[in-house]
């Protein structure tokens, strides 16, 4: 048995209109200073006026958001008493709103015991709605949690599916002014989460048909968007795609080179989307045989020349790096500005964090210690996995 999870999804240009058309009392919108910055909360705040909804902002969301940050914003969301809770900007907002909404609804809780098998009753005090501001994270669209724990230097992979959002409002006007790196960045963590989901071992049905669609929409229209950013219909696309990814991966499990990722954005603070785009290719080598047919099934599906050959995997890995050349995203870790001595001194956190982290264990081929450490050193100078 298993379940399938998902928000009401309202997508396409003027989907956050739908948002005058909520009921309710007071909206707390959790938030970033640059999304107010743009004009963002703005936006959302003109909807809910409209709807006849006072609200309140938290704009303290810092990028890979800290367990103290959560702590604050659910104490101010206990003073608002909001019956609507607004995550809006890229994964870090919605993660933060979600956790956020859990501590608010319990008081006696911390983030740290947020978790799959504890029963949270929430939806008693307010209901969450996720707008997302770039095309790639699918936060908006699953309940999983990442939080960073500045003391211990590791990110936690946190979550149950009661903290789904009741309502994703996917509108492309928020990703119509993204910077190219930006762009790239959040492209390759859809097209990592879209891989993974179709590969994991919590793969299913239901998901299949997602993670295949995500993965040909981020090939065909994420060259687009990071080369002319004023094209509104790669826009929209590359939007749909991270949403759709988030309910594939979302309903089955990111894997290996999330777990690799999550560590070096702990270590490194390097951009989330940069890091699993970096290290998915040496997965998918690492895995190889082992999912032979699946990364069959996905070249293919994408078109990618030469798809019956005996070696899907290193085919499928070549075609990730090509994208990630064309968008100029770093196929390495010395090319994404870490040095040999940074690396070797970090490199038993970087083990040890990545084996310590929930997705790790969902991979088809799990690397032991010294495998971790050779994918690590791989990585680092950007050699294809032969081992």
């Amino acid at each position: 048995m298993w379940y399938f999870n998902s928000p009401l999804m309202v997508f396409g240009e003027g989907a956050l209109s739908e948002l005058a058309m909520i009921e309710g009392k007071r909206a707390f919108i959790v938030t970033d200073a640059n999304i107010a910055r743009l004009g963002y909360v703005d936006m959302v705040g003109q909807q809910l006026r409209a709807a006849g909804l006072e609200y309140q902002v938290f704009a303290e969301v810092e990028p890979d958001p800290s367990l103290e940050t959560v702590k604050r914003g659910a104490e101010q969301m206990r003073q608002f008493a909001p019956d609507w809770i607004i995550g809006l900007g890229g994964g870090s907002s919605m993660d933060a709103a979600k956790a956020m909404w859990v501590l608010y609804e319990h008081p006696e809780m911390v983030p740290e015991e947020i978790n799959p098998i504890v029963p949270l009753k929430l939806r008693e005090k307010a209901r969450l709605i996720t707008i997302p501001t770039t095309s790639g994270t699918g936060a908006e669209a699953s309940w999983g949690i990442v939080l960073t724990d500045p003391k211990e230097g590791r990110k936690l992979a946190l979550g149950s599916r009661e903290n789904m959002a009741d309502m994703a409002i996917v509108d492309p006007v928020f990703a119509a002014t993204l910077p190219a790196q930006i762009t790239a960045d959040t492209g390759m963590d859809a097209l990592t989460h879209a891989v993974e989901g179709y590969t994991s071992t919590w793969r299913n049905d239901f998901c299949d048909g997602l993670c295949l669609v995500a993965t040909k929409l981020v090939f065909t229209y994420l060259p687009r968007a990071v080369t002319d950013g004023s094209d509104m219909g790669a826009r929209e696309k590359m939007h749909n795609a991270a949403s759709i990814a988030g309910l594939g991966f979302g309903n089955s499990m990111a894997a290996l080179a999330h777990a690799m990722a999550h560590s070096l954005g702990a270590v490194f603070h390097t951009p989330h989307g940069r890091a699993v785009g970096l290290f998915l290719p040496y997965t998918v080598e690492f895995v190889g045989d082992v999912m032979a047919a699946r990364y069959a099934d996905l070249a293919r599906f994408v078109d990618i020349s030469g798809a019956t050959t005996q070696q899907p995997a290193r085919l499928l890995a070549d075609h990730i790096r090509d994208l990630a050349e064309r968008i100029k995203q770093p196929l390495s870790l010395q090319k994404a500005g870490i040095t040999l001595e940074q690396f070797e001194a970090r490199l038993p956190k970087l083990v040890a964090n990545a084996e310590s982290d929930a997705t790790l264990v969902v991979s088809m081929r799990i690397p032991d210690s010294a495998e971790l450490e050779r994918l690590y050193r791989y990585a680092f100078v950007g050699t294809p996995v032969d081992f």
